[in-house]
């Protein structure tokens, strides 16, 4: 039930056809009797610098969930930016402090960490591949070196962004080995598919699966399906996977904390959440 005290959280994307966070943080509300929604809002690119100003201007707004393809351009639109949403230079959750200015936060790649450590991958030490530099995909790089990797492979389709992220990540992890330019997969304890392939039938491949090692662990952001075509594949190679869900699941915890509603686990959270593809 939506009424007049009705708190929003606008998820803002588009196209918004994949959205799965409805679908997890309304059944969590209603769960634990919060009067909150979290809304889809469809906005292409040449509105969204206006419209996330516009939405903030409601009284009943409560924050924003940024998704492709704004989680970049949001943080020239912030006042204040999380240490993380500056090495990773996107940013995926907005709210208004107490003095009205806009500030962001960036939990992607804290979820996508969270997952894989729970599923048993060690981190510390580890080399990991990271196809995609986008908003996504930088997240994880940021979280992956903050969480002990010691070398990280980068690949864009847009070379720049890449080499842009291995910079940062450089200035802030020198300790870090970050090389840029290459998806082949071959020889990683972790590879990763932070680009966008596979939300539509048919999409290529985002590296040669044939070259993924049978001990390597396999992750995925693209939550259009629950086991991608990429997926599927590395699945049959014997490697151990990570659905794109799962980084969702782990994430939402930190973005409860962070606008101020009760938190929770991803286990409650999928006890209740009311998924469909």
């Amino acid at each position: 039930m939506i009424n007049g005290n009705t708190e929003l959280i606008a998820h803002i994307g588009y196209p918004t056809h994949a959205f799965k966070a409805p679908m997890i943080y309304n059944p969590y509300f209603d769960h634990i009797g919060v009067n909150a929604r979290v809304m889809p809002m469809g906005c292409q690119s040449a509105d969204y610098p206006a419209f996330l100003q516009a939405v903030f201007t409601l009284t009943n707004i409560r924050g924003a969930l940024i998704t492709m393809p704004h989680k970049v351009t949001t943080v020239g639109l912030l006042d204040r930016a999380s240490p993380t949403v500056q090495v990773a230079g996107s940013c995926n959750a907005v709210r208004k402090g107490a003095d009205g200015r806009l500030e962001g936060d960036m939990f992607d790649g804290e979820g996508f960490v969270r997952g894989v450590q729970r599923k048993g991958l060690k981190l510390v030490g580890a080399r990991a591949l990271v196809v995609g530099s986008g908003g996504v995909g930088s997240a994880i790089a940021a979280s992956l070196a903050a969480a002990g990797v010691s070398a990280l492979s980068l690949f864009d389709v847009h070379g720049p962004s890449a080499q842009g992220l291995s910079e940062r990540l450089r200035q802030n992890y020198p300790a870090l080995e970050a090389v840029v330019g290459s998806n082949d997969p071959a020889g990683f304890d972790l590879v990763v598919n932070a680009t966008p392939m596979g939300m539509n039938e048919g999409d290529a491949m985002p590296m040669d699966v044939s070259r993924i090692d049978r001990a390597t662990f396999v992750g995925e952001v693209v939550m259009r399906t629950e086991m991608t075509a990429f997926l599927k594949a590395a699945q049959l190679r014997g490697c151990s996977v990570q659905v794109g869900s799962d980084m969702l699941f782990e994430q939402i915890p930190a973005y409860l904390e962070f606008f101020g509603f009760p938190t929770t686990t991803a286990e409650v959270l999928r006890s209740v959440a009311k998924l469909n593809y």
